[in-house]
């Protein structure tokens, strides 16, 4: 049996998740006789011609209250037992 060593400050769950998030703008070259560069017989929306990332975010989520926490809590405030077993933070 695997236990997390992991635990939420606020309803001490330790059903936890690290998350990413991104957030990416798509662009198309639009020309005279097709919908872009890349797309030369048909538009697909997988096939861009330019993608910039505009912001990204990284956390963890408790899954039981939805608390989110800066990813660096991994070293310490969520860290459970680690002084003893058993130890509750």
């Amino acid at each position: 049996m695997e236990t997390s060593k992991y635990r939420c400050p606020i309803c001490h769950n330790k059903d936890l998740t690290l998350r990413y998030e991104s957030s990416y703008v798509y662009s198309y070259a639009l020309d005279g006789d097709a919908p872009g560069h890349k797309n030369s017989e048909e538009f697909l929306s997988f096939l861009y011609d330019k993608r910039e990332q505009t912001g990204s975010k990284t956390f963890i989520e408790c899954n039981q209250c939805g608390t989110q926490y800066p990813y660096t809590f991994l070293n310490g405030v969520l860290e459970y037992g680690t002084r003893q077993e058993g130890a509750q933070l």
